[in-house]
C-alpha cells in the first residue's frame, strides 16, 4: 500500500507540471531515451545556484522516467566552478558522452561562453538562470527559463515607483560582471523614466568584493533611505554586515541572484530581515505543486530548495513539453533534434514551478512575471 501511494504520489507531481501546445501537434510520436545534459558550478563560492539547479532538474527527470512513457531520459551533470574555461571543458566532456540537449549553464558569464560553443555545434541550450541577453545575442538555439537582466532591471524600478515612490535610492553594483551590469543599466533607464531619485551609484569587482565601507559610507552620506543590490548573495552577506556594523540600516532590495542568502552557511539571516527581493519562486507557496517539489527536494537533500532549484527542474519539463511537440526520437542526431526543438519552442506553453503559461520568443526570451518578496522570520513572504 506504501508503495502504491508513493508511485501515484510521484506520477501526480509529475501530472502537475502541465504543458500545451499552442497549434498543431506534430504528427510523430516522440520516444526513446534522450540524453540530457548538464552544467553548473557544483562546488566554489556559486555552488548553492548549480548544485540545486542540477537537483531540481534530476528531481524532473526522475518523475518523467517514472511515468513509464515513450520518453525517457538520462541526466549527467558536470561542474564548472563558476568559471567560462572550465564550463567549455565541461561541455566538450558531456558531448563526448553524447549529450543531445543542454540544461546549462546555471551561471551568466560561463553560460556566455558555453551558449557559442552549443549554437556553433548546433547542440539545443536551455539556460536555467543565467539571465544576461549577451546569452542570446546572434544565436537562435538558446533559450531561457529565468526571466531576462532587462526584465528585472525593469520590474524593480516599476515596483519601486509604484510602492515607495519617494525613496533616495542607492546602486551597488559589481561593473565587471555582465550579470550585475545588464540589470543595473535597465534599473537606471527605468527609474529615471519613473522620475525615481538615484543619489548615489557604487560598484566593485570580483577583486574588491570584500570591503565596501567606502560605498556604504557614500550612499548613507548621500542621504540613500533605500539600496537597489542587482548581484549575488555573496557579496550581499558581506554588505548587510558592514552596514550593521556601521549602523546603516536601508531598505535593501535585490534581485534573483540574492535568492540562496538564507541558506548561506555562517550568514546570520537576522541581518537579511527585511531584504526584498525579485524572485519566480517561493518554497513558501501553497500551491500544491510547490508544496510536492519542496517535500521531494528536502526529503532528498535535506534542504529548502531555492528559485534555482526550480528553475533546473521546469528546464527539464520544458524540454520535455518540446520533444513531444516537435514528434523527435533519440535516434536523431543532436543537430537534428536541436533544429526540430527550435521550430516549436515559440509555439509551446508550460505551466512550471517558476511561471504559469510560460511561453518563448524566437529570440530565447521566456515570456513570466516576477514577483516580489520579503525576508520575515527567515522565510519569504508576500509585502
Amino acid at each position: 500500500m506504501k508503495r502504491t501511494s508513493k508511485i501515484f504520489a510521484v506520477l501526480m507531481s509529475a501530472l502537475m507540471v502541465v504543458f500545451a501546445f499552442a497549434g498543431a501537434a506534430s504528427a510523430e510520436e516522440a520516444s526513446g531515451t534522450f540524453k540530457i545534459g548538464g552544467i553548473g558550478p557544483l562546488t566554489g563560492g556559486a555552488a548553492i545556484y548549480g548544485t540545486a539547479a542540477m537537483n531540481g532538474a534530476q528531481i524532473a527527470v526522475d518523475e518523467i522516467n517514472a511515468l513509464g512513457g515513450a520518453v525517457q531520459f538520462e541526466f549527467k551533470a558536470e561542474d564548472d566552478v563558476h568559471d567560462a574555461e572550465t564550463s567549455v571543458n565541461a561541455y566538450y566532456n558531456l558531448m563526448d558522452w553524447g549529450m543531445q540537449f543542454l540544461v546549462g549553464t546555471v551561471t551568466t558569464t560561463p553560460c556566455i561562453a558555453v551558449s557559442a560553443e552549443t549554437n556553433k555545434d548546433r547542440v539545443f541550450t536551455l539556460t536555467p538562470s543565467a539571465s544576461s541577453p549577451a546569452v542570446l545575442e546572434d544565436k537562435n538555439n538558446t533559450f531561457q527559463v529565468c526571466f531576462t537582466d532587462p526584465n528585472q532591471g525593469i520590474a524593480s524600478a516599476d515596483y519601486i515607483a509604484e510602492n515607495m515612490a519617494d525613496a533616495k535610492i542607492a546602486v551597488i553594483y559589481k561593473n565587471d560582471d555582465a550579470y550585475s551590469q545588464g540589470i543595473r543599466e535597465t534599473f537606471i533607464a527605468e527609474a529615471a523614466a519613473k522620475g525615481l531619485e538615484v543619489v548615489y551609484e557604487g560598484t566593485f569587482t570580483e577583486d574588491t568584493a570584500t570591503d565596501f565601507s567606502v560605498q556604504l559610507t557614500a550612499a548613507q552620506a548621500a542621504g540613500a533611505t533605500f539600496v537597489f543590490l542587482p548581484m549575488y548573495y555573496q557579496p550581499a552577506s558581506i554588505i548587510f554586515a558592514q552596514a550593521a556594523a556601521m549602523n546603516y540600516a536601508p531598505t535593501w532590495f535585490g534581485v534573483d541572484g540574492m535568492d540562496g542568502i538564507l541558506t548561506m552557511e555562517g550568514f546570520d539571516t537576522k541581518l537579511a530581515e527585511g531584504v526584498m527581493l525579485l524572485t519566480p519562486f517561493s518554497a513558501d507557496a501553497t500551491d500544491e505543486r510547490t508544496v510536492n517539489f519542496v517535500k521531494t527536494y528536502t526529503e532528498k537533500h535535506g534542504d529548502i530548495p531555492n528559485q534555482f532549484a526550480a528553475d533546473g527542474y521546469d528546464a527539464v519539463y520544458i524540454i520535455y513539453a518540446a520533444i513531444q511537440a516537435a514528434g523527435v526520437t533519440a535516434d536523431m542526431s543532436f543537430e537534428e533534434l536541436c533544429e526540430a526543438v527550435i521550430a516549436v519552442m515559440p509555439t509551446i506553453a508550460v505551466d512550471g514551478l517558476t511561471g504559469a503559461g510560460m511561453t518563448w520568443a524566437a529570440t530565447g526570451e521566456v515570456s513570466k512575471a516576477p514577483m516580489a518578496v520579503v525576508i520575515k522570520d527567515g522565510a519569504y513572504v508576500t509585502p
